[in-house]
């Protein structure tokens, strides 16, 4: 499990990261199922939940991981991590 990752589910690319000390940008866009992960301007992850999820028997996915409504939960593994400037907004149509 990497970092942008559905964790678990579907993985993002490697590699964008920027060096320890330095901040780095991230926008998540989650439209539906589908969820897009953009790290300093690339795209790391972009993908469908319930295609992600379609072969595995219902008891193995969390009820959560297709929640339309819920927390919003940011974190580490670790090590200290620090947030700046966290919006979260509605998607208009």
């Amino acid at each position: 499990q990497y970092h942008g990752s559905v964790y678990g589910w579907i993985p993002a690319k490697r590699g964008f990261l920027k060096p320890v000390g330095e901040w780095n940008y991230q926008e998540v866009i989650a439209d539906g199922d589908h969820i897009t992960v953009k790290l300093n301007g690339t795209v790391i992850l972009d993908g469908n939940l319930r295609e992600a999820t379609k072969n595995s028997p219902p008891e193995h996915i969390p009820a959560s991981l297709l929640y339309e409504k819920g927390p919003i939960v940011v974190l580490g593994h670790n090590s200290v991590v620090k947030f700046r400037n966290i919006r979260v907004k509605e998607r208009t149509k």
